[in-house]
């Protein structure tokens, strides 16, 4: 079963909040008691079925609203996990939105602003592909492009210091916060690739004509600052992962594993909101009695029955 702690421990996956991580101590390649892919590929198939009918309550409920983030290293399965992801729900109830390099309209706004845009409303869910994120982990790797915001008092490098980034955690922690409180639940994931898996995948798309496309320079320029960037990926998980917007670090050297456990957590998620159909009162029963009546009464013409 998807959601069965046995075969995905949650509990090896989850950032606890509070609890400053080093993504070196997290095995890219580990399949928790998952055998095979083929294995994997049945739960999925059965998950996707699962979390289609949890998603149509959820609509029906009205109450709740959902938040999905992803973030990775380029080449890490984003584009795919979302694919497989959306497989399962209903495209009416489902936003999904790739975020790039933040336009200079988006730039005269706080960094919050696009993504705020682009929240999902009551019975929906949202899939943010990167996400208000980038603003401490891009922009930490370079942080000269934080001048582009052009935020008061910040008119040079050597003022992006250390406490200019635990207040964006802070005001990160605080925007999920505002979001959680209001009936947004808040899931995060930050799929785990090593850098070994990347060349190999980076390879496959230079080699590949269908594959090209995805392939940029820019992508290998990233590439080297393949330290720097596993450092503050630790930091900004660390820091804002909490228990209504918790961090889940996912193993992605093997994309099937990766799709399995994140449909998993988010099955599990839904259960613990304990969403159904709203009931009917019975004057409504009655309402509806009367409307079958009606209907039933009604004669055929010539042009129906030859239906």
């Amino acid at each position: 079963m998807l959601t069965d702690q046995k075969l995905i421990p949650q509990k090896k996956l989850i950032v606890k909040p509070g609890k400053t991580i080093s993504l070196k101590d997290y095995d890219t390649a580990y399949k928790g008691n998952i055998l095979t892919k083929a294995e994997a590929e049945k739960l999925l198939e059965e998950g996707r079925k699962h979390l289609a009918e949890v998603q149509d309550e959820l609509y029906a409920h009205n109450r709740y609203s959902i938040l999905i983030i992803f973030q990775a290293m380029d080449a890490a399965g984003k584009d795919g996990a979302v694919k497989h992801i959306m497989s399962g729900f209903n495209p009416l109830g489902v936003k999904v939105h790739s975020f790039k390099a933040p336009t200079s309209t988006e730039l005269d706004h706080d960094y919050f602003w696009r993504h705020q845009l682009a929240l999902p409303a009551r019975g929906e869910i949202a899939i943010h592909n990167r996400s208000h994120y980038e603003n401490v982990l891009v922009t930490k790797v370079h942080p000269e492009w934080i001048l582009n915001e052009h935020i008061p008092g910040i008119d040079s490098v050597k003022k992006i210091d250390e406490k200019f980034w635990q207040q964006r955690y802070k005001q990160i922690r605080r925007f999920e916060k505002n979001l959680s409180d209001n009936g947004t639940v808040i899931l995060k994931f930050f799929l785990h690739v090593s850098k070994k898996e990347q060349k190999k995948r980076f390879l496959e798309r230079i080699e590949d004509p269908s594959k090209n496309w995805k392939f940029s320079l820019s992508d290998l320029k990233e590439r080297a600052f393949w330290d720097e960037y596993q450092k503050v990926y630790s930091e900004a998980l660390s820091a804002t992962s909490t228990d209504y917007a918790p961090w889940f670090v996912i193993p992605a050297d093997d994309k099937w594993y990766a799709r399995l456990a994140i449909a998993s957590i988010i099955a599990r998620e839904f259960e613990k909101l304990e969403i159904s159909y709203p009931t009917v009162s019975q004057a409504q029963k009655e309402e509806l009695q009367k409307a079958k009546l009606q209907l039933m009464s009604e004669k055929e013409g010539k042009a129906d029955k030859k239906k």
